[in-house]
């Protein structure tokens, strides 16, 4: 199911318009620098629409604590999303199908390469969090429950607004 929902191409202000499969790459390499650093990895999905037709932005961050980081970013449009509730439940499925990717894929290149898997280890380490764009205030309020419920229950830790910055600042850049 995620490779359905995850975009096959996404940029990075850094090294352009990439695969997702040489931004894995470069996100490894990346965290692969500095073994002793504390990382943590974000995802995050933003939308808007116009007329039932929502662009979805999620963005795959790679943050070095108290260092700077990297980012990837990836569009889609999805025809005939009419609610706002519809939207956020989307932007919930695109991140959680991306994590569910990124975590498939790291640890089966860490099968692979010794040297990767002792730098990622389990998803533990590398403190993977799913940013959500909704919060106590507005419209989503009513949805917190069900979103982060949702992304709990698939293993992940979320974050909502105003702490999810990777869903309400870096995805929605490039909205």
């Amino acid at each position: 199911m995620a490779d359905k929902i995850v975009p096959e191409v996404f940029n990075s202000p850094t090294y352009g318009q990439l695969s997702w499969q040489q931004a894995l790459l470069k996100m490894i390499a990346f965290m692969g620098v500095d073994t002793k650093a504390s990382y943590e990895m974000i995802i995050g999905t933003d939308s808007e629409a116009v007329n039932g037709m929502a662009d979805f932005v999620s963005a795959v961050i790679v943050h070095k604590k108290g260092r700077g980081g990297i980012y990837f970013w990836a569009r889609q449009k999805i025809d005939n999303l009419h609610s706002m509730r519809q939207r956020i439940w989307q932007e919930a499925i695109i991140s959680l199908a991306v994590a569910e990717k990124l975590v498939g894929d790291l640890v089966q290149f860490g099968l692979v390469d010794g040297r990767s898997k002792s730098v990622l280890g389990d998803p533990e380490r590398f403190n993977l969090e799913i940013h959500v764009d909704i919060g106590p205030n507005g419209e989503t309020r009513a949805m917190i429950s069900e979103i982060v419920g949702m992304i709990r229950a698939n293993g992940f830790k979320v974050a909502t607004k105003p702490a999810s910055w990777g869903a309400s600042h870096v995805a929605d850049r490039h909205v």
